[in-house]
């Protein structure tokens, strides 16, 4: 089977139950633009981004991921996408442009073999340049979509499928005997396109935005403290050992979480290595050896199948939760 040719991680698509708090949210606090919106849609997109959106929300009953979205290299990796996950023996489905989400032109999403709804595309309508429209910053000052993370039942069998369409691996947190019990795969020159946390799945456990400077991140946790929403502040600010990362963790009206990250590092080379960090690091979530609450292990975002209806999810082999290590030790 020949894989398509995936760029990058490129939009997000959940479903929120009030799309005037969301909009609060990820526009007014968050800084997201507003490239399109409907009455039951919304269509955003960061400051550094050319394309039409990286995060689309769309008014459910029920808040959950509805898909997550890669953008491939030609119009003919569309085509191979579906071959693939056919031959894969995964439920397809095709999409003419106008079909699908706003902007989109032909696409193909399929449930994968992780039990992910997935789209994969390749043209997308361009955007306004807003790199240098300081005038239009505001909130937390989002640049662009850096990644998802996605809670896994089986650990290996998420680094082999991602690995079979091309991606590298930055970082992984292993046991003793080298148990997988998290890792962190690239096809853009960063840490990660996607990462997977070992937990029942499948469930989406946060989407990755990135600001340029730390000091934006900090902002993002000021301004929620300053108008007493700082029940929205999950966990950090802080530095991660796995990226080097400064981050800070948000959940939005619906609980779907979302990571402001910053200051990562270059994987591009081709004899890039990946680091291992050990299970009983305490540094490896936080640098600092801060503690990592349960919710952030234990709560995820349910996945819709291509029909709109909930995935059911299977417990974990392994949960990191449960080693006891220094600060985050919850076993």
């Amino acid at each position: 089977m020949t894989a398509p040719d995936v760029i990058r991680s490129a939009y997000a698509q959940l479903a929120v139950t009030d799309l005037a708090a969301a909009r609060w949210f990820w526009v007014d606090m968050l800084g997201f633009h507003v490239q399109y919106e409907d009455a039951d849609t919304l269509c955003l997109r960061g400051t550094d981004e050319l394309t039409h959106h990286s995060l689309v929300l769309r008014r459910g009953e029920l808040a959950a991921l509805d898909h997550l979205a890669y953008r491939v290299r030609t119009p003919e990796d569309v085509d191979k996408a579906e071959k693939f996950f056919a031959e894969l023996g995964c439920p397809v489905r095709r999409l003419q442009k106008g079909e699908g989400t706003p902007g989109v032109g032909d696409a193909v999403r399929v449930i994968d073999p992780l039990g992910f709804p997935v789209e994969f595309f390749h043209e997308i309508a361009r955007a306004e340049r807003l790199i240098q429209r300081y005038d239009l910053r505001h909130g937390a000052e989002i640049a662009r979509l850096d990644h998802f993370n996605i809670c896994t039942p089986d650990i290996p069998a998420a680094y082999a499928h991602y690995q079979s369409l091309g991606f590298g691996c930055s970082e992984t947190i292993e046991g003793d005997e080298h148990e997988l019990y998290a890792a962190w795969m690239y096809r853009k020159q960063t840490v990660h396109d996607v990462a997977f946390t070992g937990g029942a799945g499948p469930r989406l456990h946060h989407l990755g935005v990135a600001t340029h400077e730390s000091h934006q991140v900090l902002r993002a946790a000021d301004l929620f403290g300053s108008i007493r929403k700082e029940h929205h502040i999950e966990r950090g600010p802080g530095r991660h050992g796995v990226s080097n990362a400064f981050y800070l963790y948000l959940r939005d009206p619906d609980g779907h979480r979302v990571e402001i990250y910053t200051s990562d590092y270059y994987t591009g080379d081709p004899d890039h290595e990946t680091y291992r960090w050990n299970v009983h690091d305490d540094r490896r979530r936080d640098f600092w050896g801060n503690a990592v609450i349960e919710s952030w292990y234990k709560e995820a975002t349910p996945v819709l199948d291509l029909d709109g209806d909930p995935k059911p999810v299977s417990d974990a082999v392994l949960d990191e939760s449960a080693v006891q290590v220094g600060a985050d030790g919850l076993g």
